[in-house]
């Protein structure tokens, strides 16, 4: 009877046979199986890499950018602009010192530190305003908001405080400082300086809106003085519009008349201009006579008041 190989007849191999061919078939399943996880883990994990990158780049800019902003204005508005506007995607924090730090290191505000928070919150370019904000920036205030960088003009701003030469020394040291262009002929100092240069024309505006002298802390004197200037200014206004209008009146006649405008308006000029003078001096006058007997009252009144100190002691 004839035999049939041992591999056609379905019957086990040897041991040696049998080992090399389970080598082989662990091997080929090894192989396809680590292609197979290869060709799924690799868009997963760059599908990974690549969503992360993107989280990167949509996670905001943390800018913060601090002062005083008492009267703020355009030039604090466009300063503010400047720190959202350095990354395209910023979260721009601003911090405000409180009345008792702004008095202490730099002097006196206008406004109340409530009210210069409240005009930070109104700017558009801001999204988070941080009250009581420290003078000078440590390393703890910047992992407490979690800041990436501050933004401020680069002139170093005196330490009244003396923790160093340079308010923002730490902050530049350190490659967190990002610079911002201050804009020119607008300040909190210029505005103040413009109110004191015109200050008796903004007193006169207040006393005639109804505001008394103790309101704007002016004497008896000064109120009175303004007052008498506030009606002068009011009649040469008047005086200047009839000017205007005898000019027009004269250019009238001199067409009626058929005469030469010239010698028409050199004559006009001449007499308004006596007129004008004589109204000058005939003010200034009067304005002297009016500070005299404001001068005289005040001398008596204060007379009266030590004759009756005078009589309370010998009595």
């Amino acid at each position: 009877m004839t035999r049939l190989p041992l591999k056609r007849q379905g019957l086990p191999k040897d041991d040696d046979s049998a080992a090399a061919d389970a080598g082989e078939s662990a091997a080929t399943e090894n192989s396809s199986s680590s292609v197979g996880s290869e060709s799924l883990l690799t868009p997963l994990s760059a599908a990974a890499a690549t969503e992360t990158d993107n989280n990167s780049k949509d996670k905001p800019v943390r800018v913060y950018a601090d002062g005083i902003y008492d009267l703020f204005h355009l030039g604090h508005a466009r300063s503010l602009e400047q720190a959202k506007k350095l990354f395209p995607n910023t979260y721009l924090l601003v911090g405000c010192c409180n009345d008792e730090v702004t008095h202490r290191y730099k002097g006196k505000t206008v406004m109340t530190e409530t009210e210069r928070y409240e005009s930070l919150r109104h700017c558009r370019w801001v999204d988070e305003v941080i009250p009581d904000a420290p003078w000078v920036i440590t390393q703890e205030f910047l992992d407490k908001h979690k800041i990436d960088y501050v933004a401020h003009d680069s002139l170093p701003y005196a330490d009244a405080s003396g923790a160093g030469k340079d308010v923002y020394e730490f902050v530049k040291a350190v490659g967190k400082f990002k610079e911002t262009q201050r804009t020119k002929g607008i300040s909190t100092s210029d505005i103040i300086m413009r109110i004191l240069k015109d200050y008796n024309q903004y007193i006169m505006r207040n006393l005639a809106r109804g505001y008394s002298r103790k309101d704007l802390g002016v004497s008896y004197v000064k109120e009175k003085q303004l007052r008498v200037n506030m009606r002068i200014t009011k009649l040469r206004e008047k005086v200047k519009e009839h000017q205007e209008k005898v000019g027009q009146k004269l250019h009238i006649v001199v067409k009626t008349a058929g005469m030469h405008h010239g010698e028409w308006v050199e004559n006009a000029d001449r007499w308004i201009a006596g007129f004008l003078e004589k109204f000058e001096e005939r003010c200034h006058i009067m304005e002297t006579a009016i500070k005299d007997r404001i001068q005289e009252g005040l001398r008596r009144q204060q007379s009266r008041v030590m004759m009756s100190l005078l009589h309370d002691e010998e009595s």
